[in-house]
């Protein structure tokens, strides 16, 4: 009998220590799954867990077990009261300050009724198109909800929305199958002439993307094929499938090749993921990953790609979420100013656009988004995307606001950020 009340006070302060986990961590991305009914979740659990903290308890671990389980109670509500004021605050939001804010996000979304108010006043600068928005829809369908907030933004006279894609070819074709699934661009170095065939499989997947009204894909990926299978826990990101090549002259020939033909349709393509995942084990969109090979190396190899394609195209480059140990070991490239001014924008000479990988996923949003959003605009990065998680828009454009507020942005950054991003998408 005393084991079994062992055991059990054993689970209750698992329990408690859960509960308070969960209240602290109230929508994390990691729990977008159940963002629908989470708080109503949280709070039937923490009353169970009051209830019996009151009924079983004894002695002091009554008010210990009881004051934990208010705390659980009282912080979900607070994290749940300021997402609520943030969403109201960015809503409210207009003027000028504002819009040049609002011009550096790219946001995901279930409906776009919900961004109807957003791109009409300004308060993004794009959208992402995944798989959610286009499951059991016709592309007409697609096509006109796109076009319709392009003539919200021609009606204020804002630029056009960016419209943004992830639609790789082989296992990531987030379009299809409303565009059609092509095989990954790897594929084409098992035939003849295979930087000719890259050319017109660009501008076959530029067509159908143009006809949808994309504007920008999230293509080619010009990481290296690290040449190792997947770490246990690499779940997403998979470079080995998607990378073109070990070799990096034949990868930016076909990578080059592939972008101009997605420009010969009038779409830009993405480099990703800056600084490279070849070197890397983890996953980003869950865990940390830092990138210990040596700078000279990659300057004469994993960074060839790169460099040989943004300079003869128009193509933006996708700041991945790795941390460059040599160059800076403390922030992921994403938002490290001197990874973009000294090496991108100094060393390179690269002018055009910058954009972030996904702010939701863990190897960022663990940083804390505020400290993701505003340190990624005063590095100079030209487009924040928040994609999977698109109701953590809200919570990174008020930190954004905030940050303003009490001079905290560079805002001549902020100037020439938008300056890019207008050359860029007339």
């Amino acid at each position: 009998m005393k084991l079994l009340r062992v055991i059990g006070g054993a689970m209750g302060w698992l329990a408690l220590a859960t509960l308070w986990f969960w209240a602290w961590h109230l929508k994390d991305p990691h729990l977008r799954f159940m963002r629908a009914w989470e708080l109503p979740l949280l709070l039937g659990a923490l009353a169970i867990g009051i209830a019996l903290a009151w009924r079983l308890a004894r002695g002091w671990v009554r008010p210990v077990a009881l004051g934990l389980a208010f705390g659980a109670l009282l912080t979900a509500l607070c994290n749940e009261a300021a997402s609520v004021q943030h969403r109201a605050q960015v809503n409210a939001a207009s003027g000028p300050l504002a819009q040049a804010l609002g011009a550096h996000f790219i946001v995901g979304y279930d409906d776009a009724k919900n961004l109807r108010e957003l791109a009409r006043k300004g308060l993004i600068g794009g959208i992402f198109v995944t798989g959610r928005n286009v499951r059991g829809r016709t592309a007409a369908e697609l096509r006109e909800e796109i076009a319709e907030l392009q003539a919200l933004r021609r009606e204020t006279g804002l630029p056009p929305l960016v419209v943004a894609t992830d639609q790789e070819g082989g296992a990531v074709s987030r379009l299809s199958p409303l565009v059609e699934r092509q095989p990954a661009l790897a594929t084409l170095l098992d035939a003849d002439l295979p930087a000719e065939r890259a050319h017109a499989y660009g501008a076959q997947q530029g067509r159908a993307l143009a006809a949808l009204g994309i504007t920008l894909n999230f293509s080619p990926v010009v990481d290296l094929r690290p040449g190792r299978a997947p770490g246990r826990w690499d779940l997403h990101t998979r470079i080995d499938e998607r990378a073109i090549s070990a070799d990096p002259v034949l990868t930016a020939q076909v990578a080059l090749a592939y972008e101009k033909g997605l420009e010969s349709a009038g779409v830009r393509g993405t480099l990703k993921h800056f600084p490279g995942l070849a070197g890397v084990t983890e996953d980003t969109h869950h865990f940390a990953a830092t990138l210990r090979t040596p700078v000279a190396r990659l300057a004469t190899h994993d960074w060839k790609p790169f460099q040989e394609v943004s300079k003869q195209s128009d193509a933006a480059i996708m700041l991945g979420h790795v941390i460059l140990a040599e160059l800076d070991a403390d922030s992921p490239a994403s938002f490290s100013r001197k990874i973009v001014q000294q090496v991108i924008r100094g060393e390179w000479g690269y002018q055009g656009l910058l954009v972030t990988d996904d702010l939701t996923m863990g190897a960022a949003y663990n940083h804390g988004l505020c400290n993701a959003t505003v340190r990624s605009l005063n590095a100079g990065v030209n487009l924040l995307l928040i994609a999977f998680d698109h109701d953590k828009y809200f919570d990174a454009m008020h930190c954004a606001q905030q940050a303003a507020q009490r001079g905290a942005l560079d805002l001549s950054m902020l100037e020439r950020g938008n300056a890019r991003r207008l050359q860029s998408f007339r």
